[in-house]
């Protein structure tokens, strides 16, 4: 069984900074034999939540976009990684609105009680958070975090199985090519997480 990855490049700005760490990932990955997809947040037709609570009782989105693959393609994936540049001190419009839209899963999990994955598949996921930032400050990420963990959590990744790597201080477009570790350390986090998804007899 191959492992199934699920990627979003949330920046609005194509192959800057956080998208090439995500490349980096994703082609360590598939050194690994994972079978990989890549969302472009910013090319996909992903519309702001209204905020109608219809999901609480309809069990999906009143909206047709994109969402209507995502959804189950977030539902089916082994492996969830969500890319974002810092902007303002948080995330960019586009991983916020991907996140919002999750709401989808809240209402499925809190309110309606039905599994977001079969019972066998819990424990089974990882998600992963790749996020770069222009300032130097070590708080830079601090408010983008509690928002990505709500996303994996109502889609049933546990704290435990989610992996991080921040990289701060690469402001231009191409910073990150001069990073002394992000390259490396990308890697690296990539063949733990598929050696952490295997483990769990994912593969």
């Amino acid at each position: 069984m191959t492992i199934d990855v699920l990627a979003f490049a949330t920046s609005p700005r194509r192959h800057g900074n956080s998208e090439t760490l995500l490349d980096w990932v994703l082609a360590a990955m598939e050194e690994e034999g994972a079978a990989v997809e890549k969302i472009v947040v910013a090319k996909a037709d992903i519309r702001p939540c209204r905020g109608c609570n219809l999901c609480e009782t309809l069990n999906r989105c009143v909206q047709r976009d994109d969402m209507d693959y995502l959804y189950d393609r977030i539902v089916a994936a082994d492996c969830i990684v969500v890319a974002a540049p810092i902007y303002c001190m948080g995330l960019p419009a586009q991983a916020k609105a991907l996140v919002d839209r999750a709401q989808v899963f809240r209402s499925r999990k809190y309110v309606l009680h039905l599994p977001v994955v079969p019972p066998e598949r819990k424990g089974k996921r990882a998600g992963v958070f790749l996020a770069t930032a222009g300032q130097t400050w070590d708080y830079v990420f601090d408010a983008a975090i509690p928002s990505v963990k709500c996303f994996f959590h109502v889609i049933d990744v546990r704290n435990r199985d989610i992996r991080y790597l921040m990289v701060n201080g690469v402001d231009e477009k191409g910073a990150i090519e001069r990073h002394p570790t992000a390259k490396s350390d990308a890697r690296a986090l990539a063949g733990e997480v598929v050696g952490h998804l295997r483990e769990a007899g994912v593969a």
